[in-house]
């Protein structure tokens, strides 16, 4: 196997919820697992869906074929982890627990987590965030984001967190990236680099989601970069929509 390598263990966050985390993790798990690495993909906490209905990991299993997917709590109602559980009167979910759990896992060349919402997003009420988890873990972020207007604000916020908490940042990812991207979207093609301090780790189709496996592999390869397994270069990306 030859180009960059992924780490051991990755965190996958965002700047807010609906951007294409879960389609994003699916991706990258997909691009690993078809190099023959053993994937693992723990989901901390599942909100907004009831018991024994699909949640996320039931897209990533669909979209990339990995079945060594960990769902650690789920709370039905559609909020953040804390209120979530709040909500459903159930105990928040301990992240310190979370972090030993992924840590034991010795069975899988890579392990994605992937969190809930945005990267400062709250899990119980003394404030515990997925941006906690990755300092525990001392795991890379991946952070995935939308391609319009306010995402430079987001993506930057999100960014700023990462380098406050001196998290490393393993790329900034557009989740769902448009046939038809307006003047904004080609615009942050360009400032979306600046704001990340580095060249954009993909862009993944706009509906792959909905895609069976073997072309959601195709558009994987396609949107996701060399240090994720994928074949997108920006710098190839851009010209066409500027």
């Amino acid at each position: 196997m030859s180009g960059p390598s992924l780490p051991p263990l990755l965190v996958i966050s965002g700047t807010g919820t609906g951007v294409g985390k879960t389609v994003v993790t699916a991706a990258v798990a997909a691009l690993a697992a078809a190099r023959g690495l053993r994937v693992a993909v723990v989901k901390p906490v599942q909100t907004g869906e009831p018991p024994g209905s699909p949640g996320d990991l039931e897209v990533v299993r669909r979209l990339s074929g990995v079945t060594d997917t960990r769902e650690l709590a789920r709370f039905p109602d559609p909020l953040s982890p804390e209120a979530a559980a709040r909500q459903a009167g159930q105990p928040p979910l301990d992240l310190s627990a979370v972090a030993v759990h992924v840590k034991q896992i010795e069975d899988a060349d890579l392990v994605l987590v992937e969190g809930a919402g945005g990267l400062l997003v709250r899990y119980d009420p003394a404030g515990a965030t997925i941006a906690d988890l990755a300092t525990a873990l001392a795991a890379p972020v991946l952070v995935v984001t939308q391609p319009g207007l306010g995402t430079l604000n987001h993506t930057a916020l999100t960014v700023e967190a990462l380098a406050t908490r001196r998290l490393a940042l393993a790329g900034v990812v557009i989740g769902a990236w448009p046939a038809q991207p307006d003047l904004a979207m080609r615009a942050n093609l360009t400032d979306l680099e600046v704001v990340a301090g580095q060249p954009l780790a993909g862009a993944l189709a706009a509906g792959a989601g909905a895609l069976d496996r073997a072309a959601f592999l195709a558009v994987a390869r396609a949107g996701l970069g060399p240090a994720l397994g994928g074949q997108f270069r920006g710098i190839d990306f851009k010209p066409i929509y500027q």
